[in-house]
């Protein structure tokens, strides 16, 4: 098992930036594959994006590819995740995630570890 914080929401403009640090607890931190989630009110927890546990490949909903950058640091057991261009529907609590799953995985019931979740709030 692994315990995951969430950090670094906020409130921005629309346009503008922000990035989410996990912190990972637990010396077997470099064997997890990494993802985050969002949920907006209302609505399913979706899938954001994953990295590896090697850190090597990446998986990004269609929705934030080329806008979102998720990446990881294990030797501090954290795991980042870059918005820019952020948009009004990106605002959802985000939610860092962990598998022990070898491959990245954008499905939901494949990761057994989570967070609290960070809220990201875009105005338009």
């Amino acid at each position: 098992q692994v315990q995951l914080v969430e950090s670094g929401g906020g409130l921005v403009p629309a346009g503008g930036s922000l990035r989410l640090s996990c912190a990972a607890s637990g010396r077997t931190f470099g064997r997890y594959t990494m993802g985050w989630f969002r949920q907006a009110p209302g609505q399913e927890r979706e899938f954001v994006a994953a990295i590896r546990w090697t850190g090597g490949n990446t998986y990004y909903a269609d929705s934030v590819k080329g806008r979102f950058t998720i990446s990881r640091d294990n030797g501090k057991n954290t795991v980042y995740l870059q918005m820019n261009s952020l948009k009004p529907e990106d605002t959802a609590v985000y939610y860092c995630a962990a598998t022990a799953f070898k491959q990245v995985s954008a499905r939901r019931v494949d990761y057994d570890n989570w967070g609290q979740g960070t809220q990201v709030t875009v105005s338009s």
